[in-house]
């Protein structure tokens, strides 16, 4: 199962694709009307894009790539997913921006792009789709220029210990193995009719900043937050415009981390 988790991923991404589309959590139309769907979190670590070049790992269908190119940047997004590509160009087309897009798997990457970057960005559920985190940091810190800058807002580890309803923890905090399961529906529209089978890991913090660290990236920015910027929990409420909580755990839990590093100078 592990062997063939890029296969597994790839059919379930792709089945998420029109449905996403179509929800209310990625509200399209608003965003062909220019709005932008980085969140307070990602824009203050990211500052000024202006005129830099960022690289997207792991872009979905490319609505953050599109905004940080209305923002100014030169923007290459990347994504497992053949299908969430087509949806990516054909987005930043009617957008009228020229963010590009490559279907690749982040492993892949040095295989099919040769530029360098003064951003590497990642953000929200993306890290537990890949098995081996050094692999990972050293992706990062091949494609970024001397003194560029990696951005990563994530889901905190915390979270995935616990089973769908929050009821008790079922997970190991630690990548002990493969998580491999059945998910109907998806956090975007829990009532979509799709059924995935999915290959996923936990990351625990240390293993996420140990391997940027052993790259030679320094962190320059850690912060943690008691809230979330998306639904996508099945059991979760917006206490403040924009920021939801798991409601029995209120703000005890970590819902989301952020980070910036930077690559050191030759």
């Amino acid at each position: 199962m592990e062997n063939n988790y890029l296969e597994i991923n790839k059919n379930s991404w792709n089945a998420k694709v029109e449905p996403h589309l179509k929800s209310d959590f990625y509200f399209v139309d608003e965003f062909l009307n220019g709005r932008n769907s980085l969140n307070s979190i990602e824009l203050e670590l990211l500052g000024d894009v202006k005129d830099k070049k960022i690289l997207h790992l792991q872009c979905h269908f490319g609505q953050d790539s599109i905004s940080l190119s209305r923002l100014g940047a030169k923007v290459i997004g990347i994504d497992l997913s053949d299908k969430a590509i087509e949806a990516a160009k054909d987005l930043a087309q009617q957008c009228g921006t020229d963010a590009q897009f490559i279907c690749s798997d982040v492993y892949n990457l040095l295989n099919v792009l040769d530029e360098k970057f003064d951003i590497v960005f990642t953000s929200y559920g993306t890290i537990g789709w890949l098995p081996d985190l050094e692999k990972w940091a050293n992706i990062i810190n091949h494609f970024l220029k001397p003194e560029g800058k990696f951005i990563m807002a994530e889901f905190h580890p915390v979270v995935w210990m616990f089973d769908d309803d929050f009821k008790g923890i079922t997970y190991n905090y630690f990548n002990e193995k493969p998580i491999v399961e059945t998910y109907e529906g998806t956090y975007a529209d829990f009532s979509a009719e799709i059924v995935q089978e999915y290959v996923m890991w936990n990351h625990s913090l240390a293993e996420v900043l140990q391997n940027l660290i052993n790259k030679g990236l320094k962190i320059e920015n850690f912060q943690e937050f008691d809230w979330s910027p998306y639904p996508c929990f099945r059991h979760i409420d917006e206490f403040e415009k924009g920021k939801w909580r798991i409601p029995q755990f209120g703000n005890k839990v970590p819902l989301v981390y952020a980070l910036s590093a930077r690559k050191k100078s030759l």
